[in-house]
């Protein structure tokens, strides 16, 4: 093959994988901008130009006035979510990697039996009832830690944590104990920063877990204030109409708002804060995947 014949080979590649990865970005990005536009729209150009609205003629932010107005709901909603997500991510974290160290050390008593004792959690469950009645007499019930006590270490994060530690050099560790320093204080200022992108790549997976979360709190939780903004969404998503809303908060309004652009601005309102969120940590997500999952 000729250099001129491989040069056009490469090029032909070239075009057809860029055309492939811009038609699925496509597939990604325009669900969300219809939803976007949907948000964006008035009732009147809603009955005119039908549901499915790419570009709106003209923008209105009635929907997001009603959500975002002071008193609303919403800011109490994000509140217990944005709790959930700190202090439950930051308890995963600290809880696996604890668990994940220990189960790394060869040395370890009935290592073996606890990974097996891991891994049927992983296969089975105690079911719904059963949860909800330990829940109740935990006294854990309408209480945002039965938001992130419950699943507080994921066997499969845990795993993955595990492979990483595993691989750690253990002439490191053999040093530091030389030098009189306690298996904690390995694990913090040893273990702890040569494994910042598996760390981030755990907590990316705990975060986005608790923040798309609604089941638990559709389950565990009965007072309304006390809902995470997920389980709002969904309630607005399903049931909400305009009667629903406050007739102050409407009433402010020159044009009421439609249902489909309510739905369209709760589901942007709820979904925008991770999207800012991830590219920053995306960098260390592929690294900590493949440096996790090297060996068991």
């Amino acid at each position: 093959m000729s250099r001129m014949e491989r040069k056009m080979g490469e090029t032909a590649f070239r075009v057809a994988n860029y055309s492939f990865l811009t038609f699925l970005m496509l597939l990604f990005v325009l669900p969300f901008l219809v939803v976007l536009s949907t948000s964006l729209v008035s009732e009147a150009e809603l009955l005119r130009r039908s549901s499915f609205i790419l570009v709106p003629q003209k923008l209105d932010f009635g929907a997001y006035h009603v959500l975002l107005s002071q008193g609303s709901i919403l800011y109490n909603a994000y509140g217990i979510t944005i709790a959930r997500v700190v202090i439950g991510t930051a308890l995963n974290l600290a809880f696996t990697s604890m668990m994940a160290y220990g189960l790394s050390r060869r040395q370890l008593p009935g290592r073996s039996a606890i990974m097996m004792f891991v891994f049927v959690t992983m296969v089975f469950n105690g079911g719904l009832v059963p949860n909800y009645l330990l829940m109740k007499y935990l006294h854990l019930t309408n209480t945002l830690w039965v938001l992130m006590l419950p699943g507080l270490i994921s066997a499969w994060n845990m795993i993955v944590m595990r492979s990483f530690f595993s691989q750690l050099p253990e002439n490191l560790e053999e040093s530091a104990t030389i030098d009189g320093a306690s298996p904690i204080r390995i694990l913090t200022r040893i273990v702890f920063p040569l494994s910042l992108p598996t760390f981030a790549t755990i907590g990316l997976f705990y975060g986005v877990a608790h923040w798309n979360a609604w089941f638990d709190a559709v389950i565990y939780i009965n007072d309304v204030n006390k809902y995470p903004v997920q389980v709002l969404m969904r309630k607005i998503v399903l049931t909400m109409t305009s009667q629903d809303l406050n007739a102050e908060l409407m009433g402010a309004l020159t044009a009421k708002p439609t249902p489909q652009s309510l739905k369209g601005a709760m589901i942007i309102v709820t979904t925008l804060p991770i999207i800012c969120v991830y590219p920053f940590l995306q960098k260390h997500f592929v690294k900590g995947v493949l440096t996790g999952s090297i060996k068991g």
